[in-house]
């Protein structure tokens, strides 16, 4: 999120694609490995912390950058609002922008070619639709390593986690990105009354998330009346390419919705 790395920021493209403007970027320019380690140390640039996060280039037209580094840095990273953990190729963050037009909203992706396809798509959209969609950006980063990063105490009002790495094996469980050491710093970057929203087609990896979030005295689950309400929870198994896909082999899914909620002696 540091300066350069956002949907404004511009390049080519992969294998020196050229576009036009407003023309969608081809996935196959911008395939990479399904799975990424995100215990590995990777090479991109990381903000000390979110008062050095310059969003200007992510939202230009909400920073301009001729605002100056640090007042785009204080407003921009109380402004945004959702952040999508692990947004693959952005599917989820095109259909929320338009559902909340004025809301600020962040994907943050480990594999650099999927997060340069993301940009790519932003960028083409914002083109052929005039201002829509300059409320969404990506970043590459690490998000079991860098939340806090990024975002200051009780900033987010939403995360999603949808069809995130399962780690099969049992020695690969410390990777998976819902746990009860993540969930705490979740729980530190979401307000009070914030939704955590995840989804998986695998049954036993939705046990588990289900289980840490039960176990975790700063989340409840939200009653079912209320999630078949919430006009976010469709795009969770629609959005995606993932979702899309258990949805044309007629598969099934896992899912677990939960809000932020304060500790019993606050």
């Amino acid at each position: 999120m540091t300066r350069g790395d956002g949907a404004n920021g511009g390049g080519g493209g992969a294998g020196g694609q050229q576009k036009g403007a407003g023309k969608l970027p081809r996935k196959r320019f911008y395939r990479a490995r399904a799975h990424s380690n995100p215990l590995s140390d990777s090479h991109f640039p990381v903000p000390i912390s979110p008062d050095e996060v310059d969003l200007s280039q992510h939202y230009p037209r909400y920073f301009p950058s001729d605002e100056g580094e640090g007042r785009q840095g204080d407003a921009a990273a109380s402004r945004i609002r959702f952040a999508d953990v692990g947004c693959g190729f952005g599917g989820l963050l095109v259909g929320l922008s338009t559902l909340f037009p004025d809301t600020l909203m962040i994907g943050m992706e480990l594999r650099d070619k999927v997060t340069e396809y993301v940009k790519e798509r932003i960028l083409a959209l914002r083109a052929s639709n005039p201002g829509q969609y300059d409320n969404i950006s990506v970043v590459r980063t690490n998000s079991m390593k860098y939340i806090p990063n990024y975002f200051r105490k009780a900033q987010l009002s939403k995360m999603f986690f949808l069809f995130p790495d399962p780690h099969f094996k049992e020695k690969n469980h410390r990777r998976r990105v819902i746990s009860m050491q993540l969930l705490d710093e979740y729980a530190y970057v979401m307000e009070v009354g914030g939704i955590i929203y995840t989804i998986t087609d695998v049954e036993e990896l939705g046990e588990w998330m289900r289980s840490c979030l039960e176990k975790h005295p700063l989340f409840e689950a939200i009653p079912e009346e209320e999630i078949k309400a919430d006009p976010v929870v469709k795009l969770l198994s629609t959005a995606t390419e993932e979702g899309q896909k258990v949805a044309r082999n007629g598969g099934q899914t896992f899912q677990a919705i939960f809000r932020r909620i304060p500790l019993q002696e606050e």
